[in-house]
């Protein structure tokens, strides 16, 4: 059985290198929130909402790294079932799967990335929650999920 929090230190300067690349990528290739995104991001705590870039994919993207691949098949982290991912200021949303309170639990990690400060500074802190406690109970989920909404 695949043990993240004992992998975790050797996993996060990778996680982090590929988090930041792929942040980049959306900030780049994305595209702006529209007028009802941007309202919803402010409803949930966006302090720089117009920084904001969504970038719709077939699939959320797998890390091409041996070691991340399989911490991500292990934990199910990304997979068939994952439909949003944020990474910074940047949100990628499977193609046809966008929803206000999709784009309301993304945002919401955006909120969590601002208060951190950095990639460098959040995820170590959501990985290790999700070691602990698992991904459901992880309080940065649970916090995104308390700030879904339907509507802004």
């Amino acid at each position: 059985m695949f043990d993240l929090a004992a992998a975790l230190p050797h996993l996060l300067p990778k996680a982090i290198a590929w988090a930041e690349a792929r942040s980049t990528e959306i900030t780049t290739s994305g595209v702006p929130l529209t007028n009802l995104e941007l309202r919803i991001a402010h409803l949930v705590g966006v302090q720089q909402p117009e920084r904001v870039r969504i970038l719709e994919v077939r699939e959320i993207p797998q890390p091409q790294d041996p070691d991340l691949r399989q911490a991500v098949a292990a934990t199910g982290f990304i997979g068939p079932h994952t439909i949003g991912l944020t990474l910074g200021y940047g949100i990628y949303i499977v193609a046809g799967r966008s929803t206000n309170r999709l784009v309301s639990h993304e945002c919401r990690h955006v909120y969590q990335y601002e208060v951190a400060g950095s990639i460098r500074n959040f995820l170590p802190v959501y990985l290790e929650q999700i070691a602990a406690v698992g991904y459901a109970a992880a309080p940065l989920e649970m916090d995104a999920r308390a700030h879904e909404c339907d509507t802004a």
